[in-house]
């Protein structure tokens, strides 16, 4: 019997997914998808889950887990308080149940980002909102130009998409994606600012500016010229590694085409990441792309966008990125690894291990179910009904109970218990399932969020004055020239700490030390040490470690973005030491 469900991966491409006899497989009929899946999707059944309650260390029933929760959250009521830690590591919008319960019961939740939170603040600050730019409209540029993403690896189904098309790659690292573009930019980590800069200034310079599209909606540009003039571009472009040849190779393959400019986060995890997309928009604005067919600017579209949430909201927050996790009596995590994935890995350490108690809910060991006092695993997505939505296309997708497993809780039946036992009001979980049904509408083969555009933007951007607000000034303060700059791109074998992680660090060969040699990476943060491999692929001044190696994140600092709350994993430089 055959089921379709889809993915619940934080990804781009919300893949469908067809359920055959215990097999995953990609929906050949949904146009997304096209049939296939990803590898870490294809790896599914590899990960090893939780599979009974532990109290302790010691397993216990889901009756006696449930009961001693209740008993954690009464007391810390009394006390200091509950924090919610709730990450994406199922996408569904079900997940969010337990935000209700613990909202209603005056637990503290989580605002900010580990991932897109600056770029997302750039984007509102510039258009208004973050709508989705569909593939569709990508596969009607004559150009496309790729900015710090790399497609194969977390967007692997928007690559149909971009055949035929004239491809220019902006990417510190020769990727082979880079590789098979017409034009690569290898610029130096961080310089993606004034490099956006400077391509607006000539384009202005150039004439190539849309004058009947700025007269209106963008009547800035002139002010925003004038600021781009601040640029020394002499000593920028030899700070970022370029020179005025590439910003001419680009241009010249931009003008008077269709382009679509495809921005990913690496770009925006500094602490001037929302400047950054800003002035990335400010391309495509002076262009001319934005509400227009085959063109655009795609950052990761809002994927709660035309969604309303049905449960309560939250009175007290904690930063994702920044949680003080040792001001609480209980902390709850949910579909999240905190000891992994937030920057400063030793003071995260040091502030969940002076929390009251830890609760880990979630699939998987890993570094927080270690240290938790009590591990509750959960329903994976094939045994709960649920519905998801994505930030890099707009359809709605059904998620129904595909299998039955007495491995587990679902979210909303954790939920029902603790609202029941705190006299907390809860719809039911089909009235919760049939709101989000409900904001979708069919169109074809596909059902799409409703109200979403399929052209967005082009009745104007989303402002008071439906104007693009342009830069007016900039606060570039990270430190170009001294040591080693760390990137930590996403692995085409991991999922942050799901699957298959890496365990090394690569440098170019011409570093000077030999590979297999384990080096100690050092920042003012903390120290780890990895095994070296040599790519040549890299700049000569960075060090590549994937999200989601262990340690890597011992490295990061937990300063967030000026706006956004993000995460600024980019933002760290480092020593290499052989040992």
């Amino acid at each position: 019997m055959q089921n379709k469900t889809a993915c619940p991966l934080d990804c781009y491409d919300a893949c469908s997914v067809v359920v055959d006899a215990g097999k995953l497989k990609g929906d050949k009929a949904h146009s997304y998808t096209n049939g296939y899946l990803c590898p870490h999707l294809n790896h599914f059944w590899k990960q090893e889950r939780i599979t009974q309650p532990r109290l302790k260390g010691e397993v216990v029933s889901m009756e006696t887990a449930l009961a001693h929760l209740e008993t954690l959250v009464r007391d810390a009521r009394e006390g200091n308080g509950s924090l919610h830690y709730r990450s994406s590591g199922n996408f569904g919008l079900m997940q969010g149940v337990t935000d209700h319960f613990f909202a209603s019961v005056g637990a503290a939740l989580t605002k900010g980002s580990l991932c897109d939170g600056a770029g997302e603040a750039g984007v509102v600050e510039g258009r208004g909102a973050n709508r989705v730019l569909p593939p569709e409209q990508i596969a009607g540029a004559d150009v496309v130009m790729v900015w710090g993403r790399n497609v194969p690896v977390t967007n692997s189904h928007l690559l149909p998409f971009l055949k035929g098309k004239e491809l220019i790659v902006v990417d510190p690292v020769r990727t082979a994606f880079a590789d098979s573009a017409d034009i690569h930019i290898q610029l130096k980590p961080g310089g993606d600012l004034y490099f956006a800069m400077l391509l607006a200034r000539f384009i202005v310079i150039e004439g190539m500016h849309d004058a009947e599209y700025l007269a209106e909606h963008g009547e800035a540009f002139e002010e925003y010229y004038e600021l781009t003039q601040t640029v020394r571009i002499k000593a920028a472009l030899d700070g970022i590694g370029l020179g005025l040849g590439d910003i001419g190779r680009v241009l010249e393959r931009l003008r008077g085409k269709k382009v679509a400019i495809l921005v990913g986060t690496g770009v925006q995890k500094y602490r001037h990441g929302d400047e950054v997309l800003r002035a990335i928009d400010a391309i495509g604005v002076l262009l001319g792309l934005f509400g227009k067919p085959g063109c655009g600017v795609s950052f990761l579209g809002s994927s709660s966008a035309g969604i309303a949430s049905p449960f309560a909201a939250a009175r007290r927050f904690e930063p994702k990125a920044a949680a003080a996790f040792s001001d609480y009596d209980l902390v709850f995590v949910q579909g999240a690894n905190p000891l992994a994935q937030m920057p400063d890995t030793g003071r995260v350490t040091d502030s969940l291990s002076k929390a009251g108690h830890v609760v880990y809910f979630g699939l998987y060991e890993n570094e927080t179910s270690a240290m938790a006092e009590l591990v509750i695993p959960a329903k994976t997505f094939l045994e709960k009904a649920d519905v998801r939505t994505a930030y890099g296309h707009n359809a709605l997708l059904e998620m129904p109970v595909c299998e039955s497993g007495a491995t587990g809780i679902s979210e909303y039946a954790l939920s029902a218990a603790l609202c029941a036992a705190f006299d907390v009001a809860i719809a039911s979980e089909a009235a919760y399932l049939e709101h989000f049904r409900s904001c979708g509408e069919e169109a074809g083969e596909k059902t799409l969020v409703r109200g979403r555009d399929a052209v967005p933007y082009a009745a104007g951007f989303d402002t008071d004055d439906g104007q693009f607000l342009f830069l007016e000034e900039y606060d570039f303060d990270f430190d170009m020239q001294e040591d080693y700059f760390l990137i930590s791109p996403k692995s085409p074998r991991s999922l942050n700490s799901q699957f298959e992680r890496e365990s090394q660090a690569f440098m170019h060969p011409g570093c000077g030390i030999e590979e297999g040699t384990p080096v100690r990476l050092v920042s003012a943060q903390g120290s780890v040490v990895l095994p070296l491999a040599h790519d040549e692929r890299l700049l000569a001044d960075c060090v590549l470690v994937y999200a989601g190696t262990p340690g890597v994140n011992n490295l990061t600092s937990s300063a967030l973005s000026y706006a956004g709350g993000n995460a600024c994993y980019q933002a760290n430089k480092i020593k290499v030491e052989a040992c």
